[in-house]
Formats: structure tokens, sequence, C-alpha cells
């Protein structure tokens, strides 16, 4: 009994020094807010490919000098362009005396903040009031407190709406004290917390007017998603399109990076070391000088709150189980459901290697230069080793640009996924590997100009890549054919849309 109770003893001394140990050399796996860095699990267990038939022959392909002309074929002119600025302008002059300040401060992503300014604008209009620049909130996930002067460029957005509404960068003295931290403290008679999602223009003259001509300012927050979409003046739509396509233009300093970025894909030999690219460059004529744009959000928080199965093993699935627990409390609909379920209704986020497959089988050959606009990817790059061994020409922001060149953006995840917004309007055709608020926001942004953008049919791919016997000329015909009418083609807004995705007919016109 002495020598069972002494080994157990001593072994249970060792497991309790190891698991002391443990946080202190692999904090990742202790830190449930670490939202950015995947779990210590996934990385050293590097998910195998799980299409390898198809991929084997995708790496082989051959891509026809007619398929690679319709691809980089721009949109025909398909009967809409953006309305003029006679059309645009407000029906209703400034009013001569303002009913007060309006606050709203915005939460989410930089994409989701876009659009909440382009409503709060109209409310300030609804409301005759004087808009301060929106607060945005800290993002949860990303840890960013970039604010809208650090984004978009202030005196633009004032110039540009003069005529529309009031527009101040701060409060008076006598009303400095209306601050995110004063509302934070308690219920307060100026913040208005029942917005309700889509509320009409009733309802904030109902609601939120009364407060103004008593207080002189109201503050909304929350604010997100707050306006409706329908029922509304066409003059306030097109005031929201005007915000949104015409106002809203970044720093000049994201822009110069833009522009450099948009540069190096265009003219590889601008960038050093680059002579690989331009003998590939020059071998492929059809592609020369175009990119494609990859928007692929496959960080932690999408790949948790999917509930879909990634490859990863065991260890992802606990990894992805525990944040999901820890951040929504169990609140993902999904998790409801199996993997298969998911994926054969399209609710799975396509993974880097499903999107390379994609993007070969609608014809893009591996002289196609293309730009990873995303956030860090879960995995690291032996997530991403397989969707490069299909595009090896694939750069991003550290790639194309040095340290000192991105200086400014360094660890500002809303700078960082303004930089990659701006080169995505500017490549020439621009591909999202899920569904979220920067694939609405581009394709309606590309949509206004008329600009290619492929949306994946994702219960499609959901299907296809489920069929483990389909060979590489079957998945090819079934992408292509599933793809003919989702590469830019005009969709008319219906009731309860977002005109920020489709914007036609509210912000553009025919003829």
């Amino acid at each position: 009994m002495s020598v069972y109770y002494s080994s157990s003893h001593r072994s249970g001394t060792m497991a309790g020094v190891f698991l002391l140990l443990l946080p202190i050399f692999f904090p990742s796996l202790f830190t449930p807010l670490s939202y950015a860095s995947p779990s210590i699990f996934s990385e050293w267990n590097a998910p195998k490919p799980r299409h390898s038939r198809l991929l084997k022959s995708a790496l082989q392909r051959q891509t026809s000098s007619e398929e690679q002309s319709d691809l980089w074929m721009p949109l025909a002119y398909q009967g809409w362009k953006p309305c003029t600025e006679s059309v645009i302008a407000s029906s209703e002059s400034l009013p001569e005396k303002s009913e007060g300040y309006i606050q709203v401060f915005l939460d989410g992503g930089l994409n989701q903040q876009r659009m909440a300014i382009c409503d709060a604008v109209v409310v300030a209009k609804i409301l005759n009031a004087t808009l301060v620049i929106p607060y945005l909130e800290v993002n949860p996930v990303w840890q960013d407190s970039s604010t809208f002067e650090d984004i978009f460029d202030v005196d633009y957005f004032i110039n540009v709406l003069k005529d529309d509404i009031a527009i101040v960068k701060e409060l008076p003295d006598e009303l400095s004290w209306s601050t995110r931290e004063y509302y934070a403290t308690g219920i307060r008679p100026t913040r208005i917390k029942t917005a309700s999602v889509h509320a009409s223009t009733n309802w904030y003259l109902d609601n939120v007017l009364p407060v103004l001509q008593s207080y002189g300012i109201a503050a909304i927050a929350p604010f997100s998603h707050r306006m409706t979409f329908d029922n509304l003046p066409k003059y306030l739509q097109h005031l929201r399109c005007k915000v949104n396509f015409q106002a809203l233009a970044f720093v000049p300093h994201i822009r110069h990076l833009g522009d450099v970025l948009v540069n190096r894909l265009r003219d590889p030999s601008t960038k050093d070391g680059s002579n690989y690219i331009r003998e590939v460059s020059e071998k492929y004529k059809l592609g020369a000088g175009k990119f494609v744009a990859l928007h692929l959000r496959f960080d932690k928080d999408m790949a948790a709150h999917s509930a879909c199965d990634f490859g990863g093993g065991k260890a992802e699935k606990l990894a992805l189980a525990k944040y999901r627990q820890v951040i929504w409390q169990g609140r993902v609909l999904n998790s409801q459901f199996t993997d298969e379920e998911l994926r054969s209704q399209g609710r799975c986020p396509l993974t880097p290697e499903e999107i390379g497959l994609l993007l070969a089988a609608l014809g893009f050959d591996n002289s196609t230069r293309l730009y990873l606009a995303s956030h860090k990817v879960y995995g690291g790059e032996a997530r991403i080793s397989t969707l490069r061994s299909l595009f090896p020409l694939m750069e991003d922001k550290k790639s194309l640009a040095s340290s000192d060149e991105r200086a400014l953006i360094k660890g500002k995840a809303s700078l960082l996924a303004a930089v990659d917004y701006y080169v995505s309007m500017h490549s020439d055709i621009f591909i999202s590997a899920s569904p979220g608020n920067m694939h609405n926001a581009m394709v309606g942004h590309r949509t206004y100009y008329n600009l290619k953008t492929i949306r994946p049919n994702m219960a499609l791919l959901g299907q296809l890549f489920l069929n483990k016997t389909l060979s590489w000329p079957e998945f090819k015909e079934a992408v292509v054919e599933g793809h003919k009418n989702r590469q830019g083609q005009i969709r008319l807004r219906k009731p309860n849309r977002s005109l920020y995705t489709y914007p036609a007919p509210d912000c553009m016109c025919q003829g």
C-alpha cells in the first residue's frame, strides 16, 4: 500500500506541476480572449488537403486562351449607372436652426461601421439635427481602437455633405459631458437604447426628436442596422448612396499605400525580387497587368461561429468548441446541425483549399496574380499552403510592401481592412470566400461601378465538396455552369434587402 501511495503521490505531484507550467509555456491554450491567434493544437496539427483527388488534377490543369480571355473580360454595360449629382442632391435644404446634436456609437467591424455611418447621416437629416462625427467602439474581437478620423478623411466627409446636413467634429463646451464614458456608467435620459432594427422615420420623429428638443442632444447606442431600407423618400435613399459612394474616402496615407500595392500587383517589375513573376507575366499575356482580390475571411472567430469541420481533427474541434462556448455561451444555431447538413445548405465558409479549387475550376491558371485580403488566417501558413500551391503568385500586404511602408497601419485591424478594401475596389475581379459584411459592402460598391465580382454558389460548392467521387472534369463543369450568372450581373434590390449590397435601383439610374 505504501509503495502504491508513494508512486501515486509522486505522479500526482508531477502532473500538478505540469498543469501549473502549461499556461506559462503555452498561454494561447488558456487565454479565452486571444481572438486573433489560432490555438496551438491547430498549428501543430496542420490539416491535410481534404480534396486531394481534385487538388492533384487542379495542380496539373491547363487553361485555354479562350477561357482566359472570357475570365478577364470586363463586364458589359448593363443599362444602369451611378445617378448624377443633380439626382442625388437633397430635395430639402439645410434648416436655419438645428434641433440639436446627434451622437451615434457604432460597433462591429469596419464595413458594419461604414453602413451605420451612412444611416446616421440619414437620421440627422430626418431630425434636422447636427451630426457629431460618429464614435467607433473598440472592436471586441480585434481590439482595435481606431477612430473615425484615423480611417476616413473627415474634412472631405464634411465638405461633400455640407449641403445636406450640418456635421461637427466635437460637441460645444456646454455639452462636452456627453461622452462614451458618461453613457457607460448608467441609464441616462439623453441616451436612446431602444432603437429597433430597421426603425422607420416615424420612429425617430416620435422617440428621438422629443429628446433633442428637451436636452439639445441625443446619443443613440447601439446603432448598427437601426434604419429601415424601405418606405423612405427617394432623397433619403439617395443621401445614403451619396455618403457610401462619395463621402466616405479613406485618409490619404491609406489611399497612398493602396495605390502602391495596386501598382506592384499590376506591374511586378516594380517589386524587388520578382524576376519569376515577371517571367510568368511575359509568358501569359492575357492576364498581364491584371489581378484578382480574394477576401479570405478565415479567422478563429469565423471558424468557431460557423460550427463547421475544417479538417484539423479532434484537437481543432475541441479548440473551436471551447472558443465558441466562451465567446457566445453556446448561442450558435449552426452547432445544432451536422457538418454535412451545414455544407449541403451552403452555410460553411470555404477553406483556403476550397476557394483555390473554385478559382482553378473557373479557369484561373497558376500565372494569376492573387491579392489576399484578409486578417490573420486561422491555422497560419500551413492552412494557406494548398492555396499557395495552386496560385504561387499570391501576394498580400506584407509581401508587397516593406515594414516601413506599413508602419502606420501595423496592429490596427480597421486600417488593415481599409487598405484591403481600397485594393479590392481597384482589382479586376473580386471574390470572397464567405458571405459577410466585407463581402456585402464590396459586392454593392463594385456593382455601383459595374466591376466584375464573383459570388460563390455556397450551396452548390458545399454539395460538390461532399461528393468524394467527382472527377476534375465533372467538378469543373458543375462549377462553371453554377457561376455563369454570378459574376457581377445587376440584381435589383428586393424589400428588406440592403441597398449597400444591392444599389440598384435606389443608388443607380437607367440610361
